[in-house]
């Protein structure tokens, strides 16, 4: 399939096959996808953690407000994001950018001054924030590739965060979960959505074309 039609092909699953499980293969390429998503800097603000740990996914049910997404997926990714941006961790990407490019050391020194003191200068709260817009741009590449190969797939917001940081241990690694991306087949029998016409805005509506 082309792109656009991966995308016609794709909808929000609500119920998994909990029966049918992903090849290795196809999970690999789909974090590859998120893994090569673009960042702001290229900083790459964020950690992707797979699940397929069964009792620990059936635990997320109850901080997802009842929804049985996680636990019926074959593979659950959770987006967690830098908790703040510091000097250690804007020098770690750019040692390993220069180290991969074969670059001098101090190719970035200046640009990475210049990014320590825009993040020193706001709070860590609004850079936790920018750094969850970052792994919302790789959920969008995670999604992309997992249509691509007829994977189903369904972006949750719709659980405590709180909750699950302190399940995962996530804030004493210095993360914080923004979103999590349920993987598997869709159960069409028992799919209440499976069937329904995708809907949206047309593009006389959705499209405002400045000349």
């Amino acid at each position: 399939m082309t792109l656009i039609k991966s995308f016609e092909w794709r909808y929000a699953t609500k119920k998994f096959d909990s029966t049918k499980k992903l090849s290795s293969e196809a999970v690999q390429s789909i974090i590859d996808a998120s893994r090569l998503a673009p960042t702001s800097s290229g900083l790459q603000p964020f950690k992707l953690l797979v699940i397929t740990n069964q009792e620990l996914k059936e635990k997320i049910v109850s901080l997802s407000y009842g929804q049985t997404l996680p636990a019926d997926c074959s593979h659950l990714l959770v987006f967690a994001a830098w908790d703040n941006y510091t000097n250690e961790r804007i020098d770690h990407i750019y040692e390993l950018t220069t180290n991969e490019r074969n670059m001098p050391a101090d190719r970035y020194n200046d640009y990475k001054v210049r990014l320590k003191t825009l993040f020193a200068s706001k709070t860590a709260e609004q850079n936790f924030e920018h750094a969850a817009r970052q792994a919302y741009i790789a959920l969008g590449f995670a999604m992309a590739q997992a249509a691509a190969i007829e994977v189903d797939s369904t972006p949750m917001e719709g659980f405590s965060t709180d909750a699950l940081d302190e399940l995962l241990n996530l804030r004493a690694q210095g993360l914080r979960s923004v979103l999590m991306l349920p993987l598997g087949y869709r159960d069409v029998e028992n799919d209440w959505l499976a069937s329904l016409k995708k809907v949206r805005h047309p593009q006389s509506e959705f499209v405002v074309e400045i000349k």
